[in-house]
Parts: structure tokens; C-alpha cells; sequence
């Protein structure tokens, strides 16, 4: 049986850039772990792919998801609901592969929760009049909603003291080249060889 994977939980507030690290992350060919695609009742945006950005849902059909216990975890923000599919982040992680969430900070908190044996890594703008500016120059909000994300994100960092790593999303190139140092290191701690050989031993000794 191969050894369960790794999961890996990259957080931060909305704005913050993390679609943009993940894709500089996985654009990238040396890769050894597996996205799981989150799910949404959000409208796509120009040039988001079904199945590849996230599963653009209704929001009855999300709802059903939860009632089943069909989700890892799942948040409501800004009147939609952001989740991971459980199904698909199990059968990937029993099969010895880690998997990469790219999620919002409520519902890393939950995932945390679950799974505390988890990578948790927090995306942080340089600063907040940055993150503003990030959000006004996407150009999906109008600026009532805006000062709604603003308004959560100060909320959302001050969450960052429940991650293991911080990242400053200042230049995307080498926030995405931190985050996978990070992952490589993570893959050595002795909290994920231990295990193993404690039961290596206790078969020795048999």
C-alpha cells in the first residue's frame, strides 16, 4: 500500500492573487502533486475553464453537496459559496499522491480542522492599499463590493497566525518559487517519516 500523500492548502484574502500563483505553480513541469478544483456558485470569468478553474454550480446543487457530506470544506462569501469536492481529494491522497487546495481562508480553517496533519501556507499582499488597488484593477466588482472583500480581508489576515508559512504575493514568479520550497521541505519534517518507522519497528520486534 503506498503512503498516504500530502495535502497542501495554499490561503489568503480575496484579491490576494492566488489563482495567479497556483497557475505560475502548475505551469511549470516538475510538479509532483495534483490540483483539486474547487467548487462555486460564482458566474465564471472571462477566460475560466469548467473543470479546470473551478465547477460552476447552482447554488441548490452546492446545497445538496453539503446536506450528503459531499464537501471537505466550504465557505459563503459574498453571497456565494466556495467548497472542495471530499471525494476527489480522498481517492488522491490514498493513493499516495499530494494534493494542492487553492481556497478561501474560512474554509482552510475548516480543512485545518479535519486534516491537521496538513500544509497550510497563507498568500499575503504586500499591503493593503495593494490589495485594494488589485481588486479595483480585476474589474469583476463594482466598488460597493470592493469595500465588502476589503472589509473581510482585514479579518482574514489577522487568521494568518493559524497557518504554518506566510508568502508575500509581490512578484508572482517568486512567490510561486517560495511556496515550492516550502512543499519541498515539508515533504523531509520527521513528523511525516516517523510514523512509518514506528511501524517498521513494531514489526521488527514482533
Amino acid at each position: 500500500m503506498s503512503k498516504r500523500g500530502m495535502l497542501i492548502v495554499l490561503s489568503g484574502p480575496s484579491g490576494v492573487g492566488k489563482g495567479t500563483v497556483r497557475k505560475a505553480i502548475f505551469s511549470q513541469d516538475n510538479n509532483k502533486f495534483d490540483y483539486s478544483v474547487s467548487m462555486t456558485t460564482r458566474p465564471k470569468r472571462p477566460g475560466e475553464v469548467e473543470g479546470k478553474d473551478y465547477y460552476f454550480v447552482s447554488k441548490e446543487e452546492f446545497e445538496r453537496e453539503i446536506v450528503e457530506g459531499g464537501m471537505l470544506e466550504y465557505a459563503q462569501y459574498v453571497d456565494n459559496y466556495y467548497g472542495t469536492p471530499l471525494k476527489y481529494v480522498n481517492e488522491m491522497l490514498d493513493e499516495g499522491k499530494d494534493v494542492f487546495l487553492e481556497i478561501e481562508v474560512r474554509g482552510a480553517m475548516q480543512v485545518r480542522e479535519k486534516v491537521p496533519d496538513g500544509l497550510f501556507i497563507f498568500l499575503t499582499p504586500p499591503d493593503l492599499m495593494e490589495l485594494r488597488q488589485r481588486l479595483v484593477n480585476r474589474g469583476t466588482d463594482n466598488l460597493e463590493v470592493i469595500d465588502m472583500r476589503m472589509k473581510k480581508a482585514v479579518g482574514e489576515i489577522e487568521m494568518m497566525q493559524n497557518y504554518d508559512y506566510a508568502v508575500v504575493n509581490d512578484e508572482v514568479a517568486e512567490a510561486a518559487e517560495k511556496i515550492k520550497t516550502i512543499i519541498r521541505a515539508e515533504r523531509w519534517r520527521v513528523k511525516r517519516f516517523l510514523p512509518d518507522y514506528k511501524k517498521q519497528i513494531g514489526d521488527v520486534l514482533k
